[in-house]
């Protein structure tokens, strides 16, 4: 039997699983009970056709593809103290770590543990460098050896083994890693590896998927299920467009791939939602689509650039939409753009709308970030918006993101100590913005309002009714007239909270 990683420190432990994989057929023809229970009849009605099931299980792709499919096991070091920085197993994410708690003397796993898992020592213990050991998955993508795993299974990484389905090793150099999308690439030795491909038509929401890779350390594990949808945005990712996916995914499968029944990889296993820390049966994957983009600039350069439109954006709700007059509350709207960015040299004006970028609609804040990002740097796109109630069509030659572009936000106002004029509308009450940056400041909000409800909040500063500029209570008022007078029931509004401006479509009734 292949030794497993885990049994590669302690041999007198085995395990096996045993997949059931039952087929389900199809009902062709639907029937309703009518009349007496003693002279029921059964009659014929709206007939459904079911493609027939003839896929009986999947040995036969897992044996073609298996052989390209690797574990990883990486090797980190961290320093020793209460205030050194997490490392491979810790709270920056690693998927796998040799690390028990309070394991007891005499403890077959104990020596290692002291070893690998930051030593226990016991008390009063000299504390040691911890080194780390953490197993991922991974694939491989050409005949010479390129290797696609994720970003954070090899990051901050001394040393990087690739097992194969065989059990013999390697050891892998990291050709590059793109942050922002979680992926890596290997490079091992080889001239006529087994390798895998991508998919050329992406899959749709119920089909077949089958995982392959590492989970706790058994390589080779084969998980089926299907893709449960598609799109879907998790928490701490620049681009989101997971596939999410309900074969069982576990600690250890990151990297490894996901396949369609053709044996062509549909994506990258990358996280789970897990209350509990093990599978139930949401899995997130990095679509092909994706992969093959990133993956082949790593290759080529072993850096990846993206296209930088240069804007702050938000999400078009329904009551931005009603405020301007959009028919369908999409696109991304624009709270501000950068200063010599390329957006503004084109002309882009804070308070537009994007709906569309090169004749691509564009659904919301995430889809215009990821579509700007595929775009190449000193190309030139042409942007659709929704502006003064009407479109319009701007051309900008987009320029390359820097990978550590952020923003800094300007200080929060400071409140006015005593300011004299003051109005209440809207279930908010406001008073000049007394720091010299303009605006009114929010003195307060009435708790059961459409302000309340939308997230305004004391403190908060009314920047712009409309794309108009406010910095007196007249203004305001006289703006909240000015769309009143288009016969519009939601007033465009634009806030800023701790420096950063966000845009909100305020009902003009109280109610909200």
């Amino acid at each position: 039997m292949r030794p497993t990683l885990l049994s590669r420190t302690r041999r007198w432990l085995g395990a096996s699983a045993l997949a059931l994989l039952v087929g389900v057929g199809g009902v062709s023809t639907a029937f309703v009970l009518t009349g007496q229970a003693a002279n029921a009849q059964v009659r014929n009605v709206a007939q459904i056709a079911v493609p027939t099931v003839n896929q009986q299980g999947f040995a036969d792709l897992v044996q073609a593809v298996k052989p390209a499919v690797v574990s990883i096991l990486v090797e980190a070091t961290e320093p020793a103290g209460p205030g050194a920085p997490a490392g491979p197993g810790g709270p920056r994410g690693r998927d796998f770590q040799f690390n028990f708690p309070d394991l007891p003397e005499g403890h077959p796993f104990r020596d290692f543990f002291d070893q690998f898992g930051g030593g226990q020592g016991g008390p009063g213990a000299e504390a040691k460098p911890r080194q780390f050991m953490a197993a991922g998955s991974g694939f491989i993508v050409s005949a010479d050896g390129y290797v696609v795993t994720n970003n954070h299974v090899v990051q901050d990484a001394t040393k990087v083994t690739v097992i194969f389905d065989d059990g013999s090793e390697q050891v892998a150099t990291v050709v590059g890693t793109d942050e922002r999308t979680d992926l890596a690439v290997l490079k091992i030795e080889g001239k006529d590896l087994p390798f895998v491909t991508f998919e050329d038509t992406p899959s749709r929401v119920g089909d077949w998927v089958v995982a392959v890779g590492n989970p706790f350390g058994l390589g080779g594990t084969v998980t089926v299920g299907v893709i449960s949808g598609s799109g879907r945005n998790i928490g701490g990712s620049n681009y989101g467009d997971f596939l999410q996916i309900d074969a069982a995914v576990n600690t250890g499968n990151s990297g490894g791939p996901a396949f369609n029944t053709k044996g062509e990889v549909v994506g990258v296993n990358t996280a789970i939602y897990s209350p509990n820390g093990g599978n139930v049966g949401i899995a997130f994957a990095i679509p092909a689509s994706t992969v093959k983009q990133i993956v082949n600039q790593l290759i080529d350069s072993g850096t990846v650039t993206r296209g930088y439109l240069g804007v702050s954006i938000q999400d078009v709700t329904k009551d931005i939409a009603d405020s301007v007059g959009l028919p369908t509350a999409k696109g991304a709207i624009v709270r501000e753009p950068a200063a010599d960015g390329p957006a503004g040299a084109a002309g882009v004006k804070s308070g537009d709308i994007i709906t569309a970028v090169d004749g691509d609609s564009i659904d919301d804040a995430l889809d215009l970030s990821r579509t700007i990002a595929g775009k190449a740097p000193d190309s030139t796109v042409e942007l659709t918006i929704w502006r003064d109630g009407a479109e319009q069509k701007l051309s900008v030659k987009l320029t390359q993101l820097k990978e550590d572009a952020g923003q800094t936000a300007p200080n929060a106002p400071t409140p006015p100590a005593d300011v004299p004029e003051s109005t209440s509308m809207l279930g908010l009450t406001l008073v000049p913005n007394g720091d010299g940056s303009g605006g009114l400041l929010i003195q307060d909000v009435q708790p059961d309002s459409a302000a309340a409800q939308r997230g305004l909040a004391v403190g908060d500063v009314v920047q712009e009714i409309d794309n108009k500029p406010i910095n007196s209570v007249a203004d305001f008022e006289a703006a909240i007239s000015a769309v009143q007078g288009k016969g519009l029931a939601t007033a465009l509004v634009k806030v800023a909270r701790d420096g950063e401006a966000r845009f909100i479509g305020l009902p003009l009734n109280e109610e909200g």
